[in-house]
């Protein structure tokens, strides 16, 4: 639609109140809680969801309370979305140090200074893109429309906030009673009311370790995991199933057959435990090198977004009157001289960084040179992108593998390698995906304004102060989940932190499994070759841990269930689009209440370690047997949640 012909919902006209104090904290609060939810997903699944749709909804229902308006809620809205946005590039780079071993422990201020510089960089890197597409390159923008239409649907008095807030007390019920830590906070709690069998937690290590099973012990029988695949659709889950499928059911008994030796020196834990280890020194560095090529071919497809995308940043900065004059108050941005003067200024801390990291001022210089270069190239891609196929598709790990490789070949050839070399190479896969992240949600909050009628200025004003507000809050977070969870274990594999780790070390430190890599690699190839789809998230599903990518699946296989009975029953496009919207406002619910309960009983194992340091004596805790039969629970209320509530409200 050419922008003459465009109305935005609120007038240009209007002088409703916008960047007021109640929806910037509102936006801020959104931003921590709904972060520390994406935080906990993206590392334990490998996927993210955009905040976009939870957050519209709850600044809908909150600010009716204090009479916010409409602009109100979209500057809550963008304000939580970035700072989740910036959650969701950090978790894929900086757990990195961790699993590589370039940080013995978190490290809590370098993750903030990665966090801070790489989010407020994709901020005003994507402010100069601004104009080109959202509003003159006639981009789609999917999920922008769709949340768009969820905001205009709540000034009819339809927020839907009771399914959000529904769905995630369920979710959240459902996590304290499948986890560890929150059955035995339990049972320590009813102990003196009800009689239990009795057994003892330990301090293993600096970690925590229950002794005794889950209540709901089926294999990630999580409504969290499943929302995912809900969200998602068939066709993603199917595919990330797919590559399960194939590195534990093909790849795993196949080296198991052709080294029979292996398997007479079975493990403690028997076949599974045997299987398992295969899986995790095998069958992982064979994805990897999938992954690799997979990510380059991603990019080799995205070759005309990357073109236009220089384009666009090219065009703005020559013309930069687009942004520094404002004919209407939905035109109006931030001036763009003053932007590239911020962009300057912010090259001087992450030099000071990256500096630290190398401890060469030369390879500081180049990584510094590097990082600007390639954050604006990779943020107008993620933008573009976006525009095309929403947020939740942004694939920006492999925007950010391609700079890490990029970088981590320079410092070699400079001879920056060892300790230093690895930890500079992943600070700028830090900083790069931290941008490209909050660039692409940023685009798409962008596209949501300029439906609704925001102001754009007063838009980056809160997105800049959503992701300094992450940026602080989130490294904390991280080091608690790492405490109780241990990053890169099981419980929460971080796929493409993994993947950067073993890319960083192996360059660098030349440490690479390169045979199996390289096996990897040539199956990359024959996936592109044959045409299959989207071999990066097939790729995915060989790294990740079956019971999590057969939960994905499970979801996906609920949303078939529900568009075949839309299908089947005849319903009109908007019963359609009203028992999707229903659909994910339920799923992002579930992932929301589960996700948040987890992180909360992260900080309960904490307290029990803390607890148990000071005894200096084993703890005794009341324990319950595993039940298989309570966790299958999971799927009929799913199938009441995700199909049979949409479908009546639907036909109400």
């Amino acid at each position: 639609m050419a922008e003459h012909e465009f109305k935005p919902y609120v007038p240009a006209s209007s002088s409703m109140a916008e960047l007021t104090f109640k929806a910037v904290l509102l936006g801020v609060v959104m931003a921590v809680v709904l972060g520390a939810a994406n935080a906990y997903l993206g590392m334990k699944v490998g996927l993210t969801v955009a905040a976009t749709f939870p957050a519209a909804v709850v600044a809908m229902a909150a600010l009716r309370i204090f009479r916010g308006n409409i602009l109100e809620e979209n500057i809550a809205r963008t304000t939580a979305s970035v700072g989740e946005s910036l959650v969701a590039g950090a978790i894929f780079t900086i757990p990195a140090f961790l699993i590589s071993g370039a940080w013995s422990e978190f490290d809590l201020r370098e993750a903030t200074a990665i966090m801070l510089i790489g989010g407020v960089l994709g901020v005003l890197f994507v402010i100069i893109l601004r104009r080109a597409l959202v509003v003159e390159a006639e981009l789609p923008f999917p999920e922008s429309v769709a949340a768009a239409e969820i905001v205009k649907a709540g000034q009819k008095g339809q927020t839907g906030a009771g399914l959000v807030f529904g769905a995630m007390g369920i979710a959240a019920l459902w996590e304290l009673f499948k986890n560890d830590a929150g059955l035995h906070f339990i049972r320590d709690r009813a102990q003196h009311f009800v009689h239990f069998g009795r057994s003892a937690i330990e301090i293993v290590g600096n970690k925590i370790e229950y002794a005794g099973g889950m209540l709901l012990a089926t294999p990630e029988a999580s409504p969290m995991v499943m929302g995912v695949g809900f969200i998602v659709g068939l066709r993603i889950s199917a595919i990330l199933f797919a590559g399960a499928v194939a590195g534990w059911l093909v790849l795993v008994p196949l080296a198991l057959f052709l080294n029979p030796g292996v398997a007479f020196g079975v493990a403690e834990d028997g076949f599974v435990g045997l299987a398992v280890d295969v899986w995790f020194r095998q069958i992982r560095p064979l994805a990897v090198g999938t992954m690799i090529v997979s990510a380059f071919y991603t990019l080799y497809t995205l070759r005309g977004a990357l073109t236009s995308g220089v384009a666009k940043v090219w065009s703005a900065v020559r013309g930069g009157e687009a942004g520094a004059v404002a004919v209407e108050r939905t035109e109006a941005d931030l001036n763009l001289k003053w932007v590239l003067v911020a962009i300057a200024v912010m090259a001087v801390p992450m030099f000071m960084l990256y500096r630290y990291f190398a401890a060469s001022t030369p390879g500081a210089l180049v990584l510094t040179g590097v990082m600007l270069v390639l954050g604006v190239l990779f943020a107008a891609v993620a933008g573009y992108l976006v525009g095309l196929v929403g947020n939740s598709n942004n694939p920006i790990s492999g925007l950010t593998l391609s700079a890490l490789v990029i970088s981590a070949v320079l410092m070699v050839v400079m001879g920056v390698t060892g300790a230093h070399g690895l930890a500079a190479v992943l600070g700028v896969a830090g900083v790069v995906c931290c941008a490209a992240g909050v660039a692409g949600d940023m685009m798409q909050d962008f596209k949501v304004g300029h439906i609704l009628g925001g102001t754009p200025w007063k838009m980056q004003v809160a997105e800049l102060i959503g992701v300094v507000a992450a940026a602080v809050a989130m490294p904390v977070l991280l080091m608690v989940l790492d405490s109780a969870y241990t990053i890169g274990s099981a419980d929460l594999p971080a796929p493409q932190a993994g993947l950067m780790a073993l890319m960083g070390t192996g360059i660098v430190g030349g440490e690479m499994a390169w045979p199996l890599v390289i096996v990897g690699m040539f199956f990359g190839v024959a996936l592109i070759l044959i045409k299959a789809p989207a071999p990066m998230l097939f790729a995915v599903g060989m790294y990740l841990p079956f019971p999590t990518t057969s939960a994905v699946f499970a979801g996906g296989v609920v949303r078939a269930i529900l568009d075949g009975l839309l299908a089947r029953g005849g319903a009109t496009d908007e019963q359609k689009m009203k028992a999707e919207n229903s659909g994910v406002l339920v799923a992002s619910g579930l992932i929301a209440g589960q996700s948040l309960m987890a992180v909360l009983l992260a900080f309960v194992v904490l307290y029990e370690q803390a607890r148990l340091n000071m005894a200096e004596t084993e703890h005794l805790l009341p324990a319950l047997g595993d039940s298989f039969g309570a966790g299958l629970l999971v799927y009929p209320l799913l199938l009441v949640l995700l199909v049979w509530l949409p479908l009546r409200r639907a036909r109400a």
